[in-house]
């Protein structure tokens, strides 16, 4: 079940590591009375009175949910705000595992960078505010009042032009190239255009929300919230995804529907054995599955995000997602765990109910 498996590989290949000087702290930092950075103190401000920005920030999407990227709702939006060309490319994306994904090809994530979550360092300057990424891409928010330019040369990257609205940047983007994609498989074109607004609304917390409008892709603007955290006593690792010999790409073969032609039966009476709520962690990060049957097939929701089917290859082993399950049963064939396989390994998850 390789085939089913691959997508997982990259994404390991670029996690970065998890800490740099590790004994150092943050200078400047309140601290609380065990030493810990005290992250609701007031937040920092430039000579001029505006919110200082500067610092390691780890960004967190407030949509935890996993799951096929053609079932899954895009941020704001609703099906009907989804032009139709929109809808079929990305339901064939998903049918062979994003393989496209330029992303996986070692390329910029251009737009998508403001979309997922990460390290990210910000250094504030009067003129401008740069962005770095543990990739070693980084972006240029110019803050000298500057316009942005209305035919500008397609970039990965796109330009960025910021100013304050009270104690929140305002920053507006645009002339991105086509080739990168959105939310792990939505396309744009070189029509779209990015607009962020950034509030520190204590030391160590940053709100954040990022819209993406494309006239050509979407019938509405695409709203997404996101959240930010102070990383502080730790330092920015690079993570250069080409810098592997392998990056999986060779075994990235099959499609989704693949699994199809080798299911097997299994009783429905079997499959509601293996009904129920597991729990564990997956790269360091809290994973629920939620597995349920419905007309004779099992679902699996992870995170929360969309059913999906799995296929059963045996009694107790099933595949179509892109991932594979096993569910470890008791003598009456009852499942007390289910495990989950990656091409990076087997996380095996605890039966809640």
């Amino acid at each position: 079940m390789k085939i089913f498996t691959t997508v997982i590989t990259l994404a390991a290949f670029v996690a970065p590591l998890a800490a740099q000087w590790a004994q150092y702290h943050t200078p400047g930092v309140p601290r609380t009375s065990d030493g810990k950075p005290n992250l609701t103190a007031p937040a920092p401000r430039t000579a001029d009175g505006k919110p200082d920005l500067s610092g390691l920030w780890n960004i967190i999407s407030t949509d935890t949910a996993v799951g096929n990227v053609a079932l899954r709702k895009p941020g704001d939006l609703q099906p009907a705000d989804i032009q139709p060309w929109v809808q079929a490319l990305v339901k064939q994306r998903a049918e062979n595992f994003g393989v496209d994904n330029p992303h996986y090809k070692c390329l910029p994530d251009g737009p998508n960078y403001s979309a997922n979550g990460g390290i990210k360092r910000f250094v504030q300057a009067p003129a401008m505010i740069v962005i770095l990424q543990d990739d070693l891409t980084y972006r240029v928010i110019h803050m000298d009042g500057r316009s942005l330019e209305a035919d500008p040369n397609p970039s990965w990257m796109g330009y960025s032009v910021g100013r304050w609205d009270g104690d929140t940047l305002v920053v507006e983007s645009n002339g991105y190239n086509d080739r990168t994609w959105l939310l792990g498989g939505y396309p744009h074109t070189e029509s779209l255009r990015m607009t962020e607004r950034f509030r520190r609304t204590d030391l160590g917390h940053l709100d954040i929300s990022v819209t993406f409008r494309d006239p050509k892709t979407f019938d509405k603007p695409l709203t997404l919230p996101l959240r930010a955290q102070l990383a502080a006593d730790t330092e920015l690792i690079e993570s250069v995804c080409n810098e592997f010999p392998d990056n999986g790409q060779a075994h990235w073969i099959g499609k989704v529907s693949d699994a199809q032609q080798t299911a097997v039966k299994v009783a429905p009476e079997v499959l509601a054995k293996y009904v129920g709520v597991y729990k564990g962690t997956y790269g360091q990060r809290p994973r629920t599955v939620e597995v349920s049957l419905s007309d004779g097939k099992l679902f699996v929701s992870l995170n929360g995000g969309p059913k999906q089917a799995i296929v059963p290859q045996s009694e107790a082993q099933f595949s179509g997602t892109g991932l594979s399950y096993e569910f470890i049963r008791d003598n009456s064939g009852i499942a007390t765990d289910l495990v989950e396989g990656h091409i990076s390994g087997d996380y095996k998850f605890a039966r809640q109910n």
